[in-house]
């Protein structure tokens, strides 16, 4: 499977570690744990399982209209149970992230397979967030005391580069206009 995702600015990349950091020291699932150099705090926009010419030729006109960085709202945190539990802090959908995004999942629905791809990334479904901690169990983030341990998210996080992770391969690359 391969992700297209965007990469948080450098100060705001600093309170999400912050945050998985102190989640970890309460012994609470943390994105903290996942050691692979690749593990960056990001905003996933999709998912396909790979990237075709035709999607790589979409994703290179997305990265050249890309108004970067681009600055997004943190509106808070969020859990979801779906069939992983979730704690994340949840990104303001304004219009010129949801632009972006419908034009990353065109992308890569104009060549995979419809079952392939994650409904929960369709445009109308997809919750803009910053995963903080996730686990296969159940109501792992119920205890209202979480946020309290959380240091404040950042109010306004700027997205800078776009890219995209090879889960089967752990490689990560850089998505950039054509030349």
């Amino acid at each position: 499977m391969r992700t297209v995702e965007l990469l948080l600015d450098e100060t705001a990349e600093q309170v999400v570690r912050e945050a998985w950091r102190r989640l970890a020291d309460a012994g609470l699932p943390s994105q903290a744990r996942h050691r692979s150099p690749t593990n960056s705090p990001h905003l996933t926009l999709a998912a396909c399982p790979e990237l075709t010419a035709p999607i790589r030729w979409e994703l290179a006109e997305v990265a050249a209209a890309l108004p970067l960085p681009l600055p997004v709202r943190c509106t808070g945190v969020v859990r979801f149970e779906r069939p992983t539990s979730v704690l994340a802090w949840a990104l303001d959908l304004d219009s010129a992230l949801a632009g972006l995004h419908r034009r990353v999942w065109e992308a890569v629905a104009s060549d995979s397979p419809p079952e392939t791809l994650n409904p929960f990334h369709e445009p109308g479904r997809w919750a803009p967030h910053i995963t903080l901690g996730r686990t296969r169990r159940a109501g792992a983030f119920a205890d209202r005391r979480i946020p309290e341990l959380l240091p404040a998210p950042p109010l306004s996080i700027r997205l800078t580069t776009l890219r995209s992770y090879d889960t089967r391969t752990g490689t990560l690359e850089v998505l950039r206009p054509r030349p």
